[in-house]
């Protein structure tokens, strides 16, 4: 797991060893520093005052390598402005490396952005079920990334803390979704609400919720059709769906492994319907993490949960820490 972007920041780490190695020995003579609160910095405290032209170039490299991870533009400017402003000005002792700063600044700052939008699900869900049963969740994506699995993971998940769950095929222009919702459904010992193919996604939901409420059961869990060549019909029928169903959450499934197109369907979707949350499937087999670090900034809408492996167990609520320390781990 994100394995490239590992060994990409344990390369860069080591280039900023290398090229700033003979830096305590040139800033020692102070005949060379030329600025007076430099010098007096370097004699005095015995500390270096990183510049403006040091930090420049250290993010330059910095900025080629999150690129190439996947990181959204919009979050690696963010990322570099972050630590310019760290960064310039600051003090370190002679003998300190400043790869070590750089790393653990970089470190923080993606933990800050992974941070900000933060949600608990299983807060929300604990208070909500003392509102009102059931509560609708629609899952929403791209078809092919993993999404009607994600809601049979989710439902496990439900149902190992003690809730009661339907899910409804809404997916009502693939018999393939159907079938595949309905085996699902079978394994797990839920029920599964359909209608026949080519009906309205918006009543098979509808039909769930009343389903839901005349058994007392606590959730819904919807899938939905992902066509993006027919956008314009996918975006009319969401619509509808939300409309008539009124959902709790609306979330988003993508698969990590997608990089920038994830982020960018994660956009569109936000955009167009409105979603509460992501979850992220395969991120075992993502070797680059940008999409994990990049989706919440850009849609300003929390991870919810990542998709671990095949089994219905390989769903691990989101964790920041989690998250950064698989990056930074050993570095």
């Amino acid at each position: 797991m994100f394995k490239s972007l590992k060994e990409k920041l344990s390369s860069f780490k080591r280039k900023i060893d290398e090229k700033f190695k003979s830096e305590s020995k040139s800033e020692s003579k102070v005949k060379k520093v030329g600025l007076k609160d430099k010098i007096v910095t370097l004699v005095k405290d015995r500390e270096i005052i990183i510049d403006e032209k040091g930090v420049s170039e250290i993010l330059e490299d910095l900025e080629i390598i999150l690129l190439e991870s996947d990181v959204a533009f919009e979050v690696v400017e963010e990322i570099s402005r972050n630590l310019r402003e760290k960064l310039v000005g600051r003090r370190r002792k002679i003998g300190e490396k400043l790869s070590e700063i750089v790393i653990n600044e970089l470190k923080f700052t993606i933990l800050d952005i992974l941070e900000k939008n933060k949600f608990d699900f299983d807060e929300f869900v604990e208070l909500k079920l003392k509102e009102k049963r059931p509560i609708n969740v629609v899952f929403v994506g791209v078809n092919g990334t993993g999404k009607t699995t994600t809601i049979a993971k989710v439902a496990k998940r439900l149902m190992d803390f003690g809730y009661s769950v339907v899910l409804a095929a809404g997916d009502t222009f693939r018999a393939g979704a159907i079938e595949q919702l309905e085996e699902h459904g079978r394994r797990l010992g839920v029920r599964v609400v359909k209608h026949k193919m080519g009906g309205d996604p918006a009543a098979v939901i509808y039909d769930a919720i009343r389903h839901a409420e005349s058994k007392g059961i606590d959730f819904v869990l919807s899938d939905t059709a992902g066509r993006m060549h027919t956008k314009k019909n996918l975006i009319d029928q969401l619509a509808k769906i939300k409309r008539v169903t009124k959902p709790d959450l609306t979330i988003f499934v993508d698969e990590s492994i997608a990089g920038n197109d994830a982020v960018e369907r994660a956009r569109m979707f936000n955009e167009v319907v409105g979603i509460d949350g992501t979850i992220l499937t395969k991120i075992d087999a993502d070797p680059k993490g940008g999409t994990a670090i990049s989706i919440s900034y850009v849609t300003e809408k929390p991870i919810l949960f990542l998709g671990t492996g095949q089994r219905y167990e390989d769903l691990v609520k989101f964790d920041s820490n989690w998250l950064v320390e698989r990056i930074f781990g050993g570095i």
